[in-house]
């Protein structure tokens, strides 16, 4: 219910000897999103500060394997030996292992993949050597793009790779093991580019995004005119490739000229999108009749889900000061939270509708969260673009229209 739309591609087997190294764009989401959507049976290695006395036999039991890192004060090389035996155990049990590759998240989303570090690669190998080189044991990319993690509502792409047999480095391997793990590293770290959306340098993130808003195709997530996920992550990709190449270097020029639109979007307290819809997607009556027939729904959205994450935001968006912790922080505390206490209804429905409809009644609680959601969505739009159709924007939209043709002369995709 989280993401509007989830496309995985190249699914992967069940079970298997798999090491999967992905990126790490949304912190705690990328976990929830591979298990859930991606079918491999995989465990996977979390920050060793989130294991607790508590904690440890929870994590334990979803398959969660601690890695330790050098911040954490303590012997990583002794501590993650000993973690590395347990990845060898699990993958000679036919189970994957999952490693997020880049070690840690941006404080804010964006569209690139940071240097991926040698420990997938090192585990796979230290399989091998356990099992004398008699399994066959893989290892393969995992892409996670996403069109906005922290909001509900967004999109979500799983792209996998093919793996690739590391038996077939063994005689490479046993003359210099660190020069072959430094090259296999390599490889995966392209294959998984490969996945991806890569913006190289980072300065050029946010303006791959906003050539995307203006355009209005890609992963961007603030409108919905294509819901083909793997086309829009084909020009979101392509895009960015187009940038990455120094003869296609943005000029200053255009840069300048995107800066300008937004700052003068940001003036009048807007977004391209909102912008966008208030000149060329006018309300219909359609649209408000389907509103005026969710209103029931909505009610029960309210009451049901509204008033617990409306709580949840606040308390999450006070309390964690890096956003890109926000979105997976207020799915799991709704389950956690509102879950348990809609349970209650049980205590007298029955007695009212009988089992059955109640059953059926609580398992439309998410689907009365989300007509909430929609119809908030909906009158904020209406309020919004009211407001912006009230003034004259006769300069701005010109200047839009300018901006587009410049971009459509650099993009040519």
């Amino acid at each position: 219910m989280y993401f509007r739309n989830v496309k995985v591609i190249n699914k992967p087997p069940k079970y298997g000897k798999t090491i999967y190294v992905s990126n790490h764009a949304a912190s705690f989401m990328d976990p929830l999103v591979i298990a859930a959507f991606n079918r491999s049976v995989v465990y996977f290695m979390t920050r060793s500060d989130v294991f607790t006395s508590f904690t440890k036999p929870i994590f334990w039991v979803a398959h969660m394997l601690p890695i330790y890192r050098q911040r954490d004060g303590v012997n990583t090389k002794e501590k993650n030996t000993e973690v590395f035996k347990k990845c060898t155990e699990t993958l000679l049990r036919n189970r994957n292992l999952l490693i997020f590759g880049e070690g840690f998240t941006d404080d804010t989303f964006v569209r690139r993949l940071k240097p991926i570090k040698k420990g997938a690669v090192r585990i796979g190998f230290t399989t091998l050597e356990a099992c004398n080189w008699e399994e066959d044991i893989y290892i393969a990319a995992i892409g996670c793009n996403y069109s906005d993690p922290s909001r509900f509502g967004s999109d979500l792409l799983i792209k996998n790779s093919k793996p690739i047999l590391l038996n077939q480095y063994q005689s490479e391997y046993q003359e210099n093991p660190s020069k072959v793990i430094s090259e296999v590293t390599s490889i995966v770290e392209g294959l998984l580019k490969e996945e991806l959306t890569h913006v190289e340098e980072i300065e050029n993130a946010e303006y791959h995004e906003k050539i995307m808003i203006i355009e209005r195709k890609g992963m961007f997530d603030s409108f919905s005119n294509n819901p083909d996920l793997a086309e829009r992550w084909g020009y979101s990709s392509a895009l960015a490739n187009k940038i990455n190449e120094s003869k296609f270097k943005i000029s200053s020029e255009l840069k300048i000229s995107i800066d300008t639109y937004f700052q003068k979007l940001k003036k009048i307290e807007t977004s391209d999108d909102l912008f966008y819809d208030s000149i060329n997607n006018r309300f219909k009556p359609i649209h408000f009749f389907i509103q005026a027939a969710l209103i029931p729904f909505s009610i029960l959205g309210f009451a049901h889900c509204a008033i617990f994450y409306l709580l949840i935001k606040r308390f999450v968006e006070k309390k964690f000061r890096r956003d890109v912790f926000w979105g997976s922080t207020k799915l799991m505390m709704m389950i956690f939270i509102a879950g348990p206490i809609n349970l209650g209804i049980f205590a007298f429905l029955p007695g009212l509708i009988g089992w059955p409809l109640s059953v059926l009644y609580f398992l439309l609680i998410p689907m009365f969260g989300y007509s909430f959601y929609f119809s908030m969505r909906f009158w904020q739009r209406v309020l919004l673009i009211s407001e912006l159709n009230r003034k004259d924007h006769k300069n701005l939209i010109t200047e839009r229209d300018d901006l587009k043709q410049k971009i459509n002369n650099f993009v040519q995709l």
